[in-house]
């Protein structure tokens, strides 16, 4: 879910060809997800293979980053760690409105209705994601560990030079300290178009810092607090223009702690925004895709058609020269090129 503040951010369309040569740090959940979410049958019923395992992601995996890869990005998977205890209750809450889609889906009566329930319904088990890793590793595609919020590793490992952009549809990784990012990357093209956030410019047009949008995010409401009741983004943004911190709006009795309990943590979610776990002991090495275990473990495990698969596998080889190409050419700076 993330923070609600996009209301007030500026996104900029963007295109493949403009990131091409970059490297993404991929939020892994995120776009799992999103494969998991959109990849059905009319009905709703997700891809399965003959064994009734869930194949949805792989398919995403293998098919739309191998069309990534052959328009020159450069990929790096980062995966979500154990959550903080702060969001307990949104994923109690997730679980309660997933639960509840599931009966309505099993109830509808039409396709479309189905289909919508369906998407509601999607939840990312242990098994999907050890599948998904596996799959990465036999195409060559590196992946890391966060030991706690993916979006926060991402957003570290942007800012440490590793990275080039964070890919995610939350705009959470802006408030870890992203200079960029971009959403709907593992979108149907002709759905929706591609949005780049670029930090410097969103705290220059707005006239504030990185560190008073994390206060206006915490006001609005984080996955760590539910945020005060009435407020939304633009008025939030108003308030910490005036008084630039939570603890200026408290000091002043702009707004007392008793009447928001939704930011009674505040000290606590901003210290997770502005100073996150994340790990610093990782590597990045992209390497061929091994064909033969690729092709084994969706082909014989998974029932995927070895002849769509070789032509995925073909453009993961043919990607490896276009973004070789795509990066000698445009060797500058993130706020050089963007």
């Amino acid at each position: 879910m993330g923070t609600s503040i996009g209301e007030i951010l500026e996104l900029r369309e963007t295109s493949l060809d403009a990131l091409a040569g970059k490297v993404i740090a991929v939020d892994a959940y995120n776009m799992l997800y999103q494969f998991l979410s959109i990849i059905r049958q009319p009905d709703g019923t997700p891809l399965r293979d003959s064994a009734g395992r869930v194949t949805s992601h792989l398919s995403g995996l293998i098919y739309r980053t191998t069309n990534l890869m052959a328009k020159g990005l450069k990929l790096v998977f980062v995966f979500d760690g154990k959550p903080s205890e702060l969001k307990a209750e949104v994923i109690r809450a997730r679980s309660v409105r997933r639960a509840e889609a599931r009966k309505r889906w099993a109830a509808a009566k039409v396709p479309e209705e189905a289909l919508k329930f369906a998407k509601a319904s999607t939840r990312i088990e242990p098994g999907i994601v050890e599948d998904a890793k596996k799959l990465l590793e036999y195409l060559g595609i590196p992946h890391v560990q966060a030991p706690s919020e993916g979006e926060a590793q991402a957003a570290f490992m942007v800012r440490k030079g590793d990275a080039d952009i964070v890919a995610s549809q939350d705009f959470d990784s802006l408030l870890f300290g992203a200079p960029v990012m971009v959403r709907n990357l593992s979108a149907p093209r002709r759905r929706v178009k591609l949005e780049l956030a670029v930090l410097n410019d969103i705290e220059h047009r707005l006239g504030i810092t990185h560190e008073e949008l994390v206060e206006i995010a915490i006001l609005v409401g984080t996955d760590f607090n539910p945020g005060i009741k009435g407020i939304g983004a633009k008025r939030a943004l108003k308030l910490i223009k005036e008084h630039h911190s939570i603890d200026e709006l408290l000091a002043k009795s702009v707004i007392e702690i008793e009447n928001a309990p939704g930011i009674a943590n505040y000290e606590l979610v901003r210290n997770i925004f502005l100073h996150p776990e994340v790990n610093t002991e990782y590597e990045l090495r992209w390497s061929e895709p091994d064909e033969e275990k690729v092709k084994e473990f969706l082909c014989e495990l998974h029932d995927f058609s070895e002849e769509r698969v070789n032509k995925a596998l073909e453009r993961i080889l043919s990607s490896k020269d276009i973004i070789k190409a795509k990066t000698s050419v445009s060797q500058q700076k993130i706020e050089q090129w963007l």
